[in-house]
């Protein structure tokens, strides 16, 4: 049987069980949505591309708390479509202009047994589907609890997935590649341990999920505007391959409070078949809600260097001494202590640092580790445990203000919150005020083990309420974030363009903690990157780390080559040339693409895509006519062919080509990498050779 057939037939068959189903195209037409009422009024939805079905018949709905459910009884009240199609711009991003076009179809529900009202709003864009609930202000619906979200994914079939274990408080794992019925067999062996952490499910996975189908089709389902609510897991029913909804829940097991007129953040699916529409699509910034802020002129993207790495792999401390088994903010004395000698973040190697920044056009430095409390930070559920405010006696705020003011050079803050979120909250107006006294426009905040007050989860109502509070804060006081730790983006940072970065994933610290799969770069961009940009601190020359600390016998699995193209591949408008300049030292002429390559972009285009395997993406600088290329590469060496058609016709460039030498291998041969340079026009062709965990990256520069 034809796809189109069995299409017609499914449509069929939901006509006949229940009511007609009301039908949402994308504007190419590639895209089919289909809502309708099952016989007993249960809300469902199905998902087809170029007459393929991706989501087959889909439950929609809620369980409440302590009230009848809203997931069935309902009756169709009226419906109604619209269509949109504009162009933002973003204050910065992967291109200086978004178009935001989609077909919508909006459902009205009531429930005749309550008599409450709850809407469906369903958006139709060229690469997926995003739709929402909405539960308008009504006599009947106030105040609610939603105990479980009966939102549906229902797969077709034994897809390969992309995947990482459901945990309420990380998600700082290696991806899995591996079928969808396989998922249960491998979940313990990829709960690899964390600082904190508490996985769900033998089956329960996160989003951003990434899956391909045998027949070729990439299917990616995540969330959008994550405001109010509790984070999106996914629980697999392995024998019928459904994904479940499954949201974080608080201290007291409750999932969402309530109250109406709210709605969800949004649900997405993306599919296409060609992985490259995934990373190019723009539905999670598009389903939220315009800048908020009027002014956004202090925002600006930021290449830096700092005080990180050298305390990762362990050749420094955070802690300025070794005397104190306890502190006590306020009572324990620091001028009596004596310093521990490998306390990095002092005067004399944070002005190297700016040196180094100035010496190579860097915009600023980032110093962890200045401020008091880190004998005393972790592990023993402390309250009080920063003020954000009182240096260790080797760091004079004051002093390296002034030394970076008189070189050009911005200052970064760290706040280390170690989870204590009610005391970073007590001090937030003294710490941000503390900042902008002093000349720091940028935080880099970081939300380590487990959540006080005791026993809340990273990724609950209550803390998704906490880091938009933070961020909103921050843009009072004109002040940047990129916080660490926090949960993953979900488009956030079009309403705030403040929130310039995050971590929440996997990143190039792990490489220091025994190493991450050579692909996982690979997977992040479809994965972690569909919500917003990762301060992945990337840039390590470097890969044996017990050159730096010789009780770490740690590596970095990747070459050179691809440390360098991580800087196009894994957007950021927030990048950090990560390893000491004294590795960087010895590797100048590799070194130069990183001062060369940009931070923001005009243009992005899409060369090459197959998730865990490779990503080629060309990114055209902001303001300039200057282009970027990164290769990365997963699992195998390969050929990378590439056009550069890209470039304007008729004009010349010079490029610059960074790339894995022959006998490059990202275990036994990182550094080996050759650079050699060569005229291209739009007619160019390009055939370049990239070894596992290798890559290669290119600027071309205008003539």
């Amino acid at each position: 049987m034809k796809r189109q057939s069995i299409y017609i037939l499914l449509f069929a068959l939901l006509t006949y069980f229940g009511v007609a189903a009301q039908q949402l195209s994308s504007p190419d037409g590639d895209v089919i949505m289909e809502f309708s009422l099952n016989s007993d009024g249960t809300p469902v939805y199905q998902i087809a591309f170029k007459d393929e079905i991706a989501v087959k018949t889909s439950n929609l709905g809620f369980t409440l708390k302590e009230s009848e459910n809203l997931d069935s009884g309902f009756t169709l009240v009226d419906s109604e479509t619209s269509a949109f199609d504009d162009t933002w711009k973003p204050v910065w991003g992967e291109e200086s202009e978004i178009r935001n076009h989609y077909n919508e179809l909006l459902v009205r529900l009531k429930q005749e047994s309550t008599q409450r009202s709850m809407n469906i709003r369903f958006r139709a864009f060229n690469e997926g589907i995003g739709f929402r609930y909405e539960f308008p202000e009504q006599p009947n619906l106030g105040h609610f609890i939603i105990e479980d979200e009966k939102t549906q994914f229902a797969m077709t079939g034994d897809h390969t997935a992309f995947w990482i274990p459901g945990d309420y408080d990380t998600q700082e794992y290696d991806y899995t590649e591996s079928r969808l019925s396989e998922i249960r067999g491998l979940m313990e062996e990829s709960i690899t341990e964390n600082l904190s952490q508490n996985p769900f499910s033998s089956t329960g996975v996160q989003t951003s999920l990434m899956i391909k189908t045998d027949e070729g089709l990439y299917i990616n389902i995540h969330e959008a505007a994550l405001i109010d609510f509790s984070v999106l897991h996914l629980e697999l029913d392995d024998k019928n391959m459904v994904f479940n909804a499954w949201l974080t829940p608080d201290v007291q097991g409750i999932k969402p409070y309530m109250i109406a007129p709210a709605n969800t953040p949004w649900r997405t699916v993306m599919v296409s078949d060609d992985a490259r529409d995934i990373l190019a699509s723009r539905i999670i910034y598009n389903l939220n809600e315009p800048c908020a802020l009027e002014d956004t002129s202090w925002i600006k993207p930021v290449k830096y260097v700092g005080v990180w790495w050298e305390m990762i792999t362990g050749k420094s401390s955070w802690a300025y001494t070794n005397d104190f088994k306890a502190v006590k903010l306020g009572v324990t004395d620091y001028s009596k202590a004596k310093p521990n000698g490998t306390h990095a973040a002092n005067n004399k190697r944070v002005k190297e640092l700016i040196d180094f920044a100035v010496l190579h056009g860097f915009d600023g430095v980032l110093v962890e580790g200045w401020n008091v409390g880190w004998e005393d930070w972790y592990g023993h559920s402390k309250d009080y445990v920063f003020d954000f405010v009182t240096p260790y006696p080797d760091f004079n705020v004051d002093e390296i203000q002034a030394y970076a003011k008189s070189k050009g050079v911005e200052m970064i803050m760290h706040h280390e919150t170690s989870s204590s979120v009610r005391n970073y909250e007590r001090h937030l107006d003294e710490a941000y005020q503390f900042m902008k006294d002093h000349g720091y426009n940028a935080v880099k905040s970081g939300y380590v083990g487990d959540i006080l007050p005791r026993g809340e989860n990273h990724y609950s109502q209550w803390m998704i309420n906490h880091y938009q509070y933070a961020i909103e804060k921050a843009a009072d006081y004109e002040i940047m974030v990129n916080a660490h730790e926090a949960v993953r983006p979900t488009g956030i940072a079009r309403t705030y363009p403040n929130l310039i970065g995050n971590e929440s994933a996997r990143g190039t610290e792990y490489q220091a903690f025994g190493g991450s799969k050579p692909n996982h770069v690979t997977v992040l961009p479809f994965t972690r990157l569909i919500g917003g940009p990762m301060d992945y601190t990337p840039g390590i020359f470097e890969m044996d780390i017990s050159k730096l600390n010789p009780n770490n016998n740690s590596h970095v699995n990747s070459t050179i080559a691809n440390q360098l193209a991580l800087y196009v591949t894994m957007y950021s408008p927030l990048q950090m040339a990560a390893d000491l300049p004294e590795n960087y030292n010895k590797f100048l002429d590799a070194f130069q693409f990183i001062k060369d390559v940009a931070v923001d972009w005009d243009k992005s285009v899409y060369l090459e895509a197959e998730p865990g395997s490779y990503i080629t993406i060309a990114r055209k600088a902001k303001g300039s006519n200057n282009w970027f290329v990164g290769n990365v590469n997963g699992k195998e060496a390969r050929e990378s062919k590439i056009s550069l058609n890209f470039l304007d016709i008729g004009k010349k460039y010079i490029a610059a080509i960074y790339a894995d030498a022959k006998d490059a291998n990202y275990k036994t041969n990182p550094q080996a990498y050759t650079i050699k340079k060569m005229k291209v026009t739009s007619k160019s062709k390009l055939s370049l050779s990239s070894v596992e965990g290798g890559g290669y990256a290119i600027s071309i520069i205008e003539e």
